[in-house]
């Protein structure tokens, strides 16, 4: 049966949702300075919770929507009574930086998203849901990572999409065991193959390589499109965002030499290389 309960607000603080989180996020913060690694804890922990809230398994649509709507509300000031942990950690960060409402509202507009089956159609309908979840964070991001250059911007958007679209093509098995096919129907039948087919996957292993593949190529030209578009003015400050596209790309890259086995295996990068990344990171740049 459906809980039919209200979603209770989190008193969890910021530094325990990214403690127990482990994700590689999390692992990027640490080369940052000690207030904007703080900072960003708080930004990360905000965007776990709302995506815990819409990913709540057996909890009442409805009711996931309503403790996203509260969210809505402390982003735009009309839910006043924040309660002691991240939401009162989330709203004094809200006053410290100057961030787009819309980049917040967008974050939760996108795991809304995720409540429903989705569909996306072509690769336009894709990259809109991408902006949602992952431009909209960099775009957050970047402002309490400090920049210069309002160029930077294009940079955090392509960067998202990037990362995005990567996780994607990682988790294409995983997502197809839970009923989900995020790559666009326009690609999928492009190479001979039906949503259906992935959902009840593996595929026919070559035409899915070759949808991989061109996948792939788009993932690539965002992140060739965020590394042109990064002033060298802001290089340094944005070395966390570039661990994350050190991180992925590296991901990508795995994939592609092992053919895309999606189906059967969840692609990382070694513990070894993700400290090299992080020492590159934090002393290198």
């Amino acid at each position: 049966m459906l809980a039919l309960a209200p979603v209770e607000p989190t008193t969890e603080t910021s530094t325990e949702i990214v403690r127990r989180s482990g994700a590689n996020l999390a692992f990027a913060l640490a080369v940052l300075p000690k207030q904007k690694r703080r900072d960003m804890g708080v930004f990360y922990a905000f965007c776990r919770v709302v995506d815990d809230i819409a990913d709540e398994v057996g909890m009442d649509v409805a009711v996931r929507r309503a403790g996203l709507n509260r969210w809505r509300g402390l982003i735009s000031g009309q839910t006043t009574d924040p309660h002691p942990g991240i939401e009162t950690e989330f709203v004094d960060l809200c006053q410290r930086y100057a961030f787009g409402e819309g980049d917040l509202e967008a974050i939760i507009d996108g795991v809304e998203m995720d409540l429903d089956p989705q569909e996306f159609e072509t690769a336009d309908d894709l990259k809109a849901y991408c902006y949602r979840v992952a431009s909209a964070v960099g775009l957050a991001s970047i402002e309490i990572f400090g920049y210069t250059d309002p160029k930077t911007k294009v940079y955090a958007e392509e960067l998202g999409y990037a990362l995005q679209w990567t996780n994607i093509m990682r988790d294409v098995g995983e997502d197809a065991g839970e009923g989900r096919v995020f790559l666009p129907t326009e690609d999928i039948e492009r190479f001979g193959l039906t949503r259906s087919e992935l959902l009840n996957g593996p595929p026919d292993p070559e035409k899915f390589r070759e949808l991989m593949a061109f996948d792939e190529t788009v993932a690539r030209c965002y992140y060739e499109s965020a590394i042109h578009s990064l002033p060298s003015v802001d290089r340094e400050a944005m070395r966390s965002a570039e661990m994350m596209r050190r991180i992925y790309s590296g991901i990508l890259d795995r994939m592609k030499a092992d053919h895309y086995q999606v189906f059967k295996t969840l692609y990382r990068l070694s513990k070894p290389r993700m400290i090299a990344e992080f020492f590159r990171a934090k002393y290198l740049g």
